[in-house]
């Protein structure tokens, strides 16, 4: 056995199915479970906002919505175009994280929860 030969790919090493691979990393794909809490959110918030984050080396698209106080949830999607349909469906303004940031409502929001205390 050659030094780096462990490193090499081989055929017998599985492979992670249900997800998409990324480089030397695979992610897992969104579900229904991931759907269905976005709709729950959305219908037990008011003011939400939606940013469309796009996928990494290290995740896949994700939805984050923000709600008037800064609450927040992220969630796997399908597709860049999944989200901004699923925004549109339920009257949510959608934005591409990619170039208009977070909110900084949702700092204050995770700044605040975490000086508070237990």
């Amino acid at each position: 056995m050659g030094l780096f030969d462990r490193f090499r790919r081989s055929s017998r090493v599985s492979r992670p199915t249900g997800g998409a691979r990324t480089g030397s990393t695979s992610v897992r794909a969104a579900n229904s479970a991931d759907e269905q809490h976005l709709h729950e959110w959305v219908a037990s918030r008011r003011g939400v906002e939606g940013f469309v984050e796009p996928r990494t080396a290290v995740s896949d698209v994700t939805l984050l919505l923000v709600a008037h106080d800064g609450e927040w949830t992220r969630r796997r999607v399908s597709s860049v175009q999944w989200a901004h349909q699923f925004a549109n469906k339920h009257q949510v303004p959608s934005y591409d994280a990619a170039v208009v940031g977070i909110p900084q409502r949702m700092r204050d929001w995770n700044r605040r929860q975490k000086d508070k205390p237990l």
